[in-house]
């Protein structure tokens, strides 16, 4: 089965799309998660460096920014507790 490049430009992405898809591998595509609610509250807090990159690194092997990973984590924990 065909692989979906990585595109450099939106006019790439959509010219791909124009093609007859029925060779594409969809099992190499991962659920996203939307976050559409305002984040209208902020949390500053102090944490060893080590963490600090511990988290950094974790959010980058994923592909999303450190702030929306500790916010990922700190929701499934709380869904855990209920």
């Amino acid at each position: 089965m065909k692989r979906i490049p990585e595109f450099k430009t939106d006019t790439d992405a959509e010219a791909f799309l124009e093609q007859d898809l029925s060779s594409i591998d969809f099992k190499q595509f991962k659920p996203m998660r939307f976050e559409v609610a305002k984040k209208e509250a902020t949390l500053n807090m102090r944490l060893p460096a080590v963490l600090m990159d511990a988290i950094r690194a974790k959010a980058k092997a994923k592909g999303i920014p450190y702030a929306r990973y500790v916010r990922m984590v700190l929701e499934a924990d709380l869904q855990r507790s209920r």
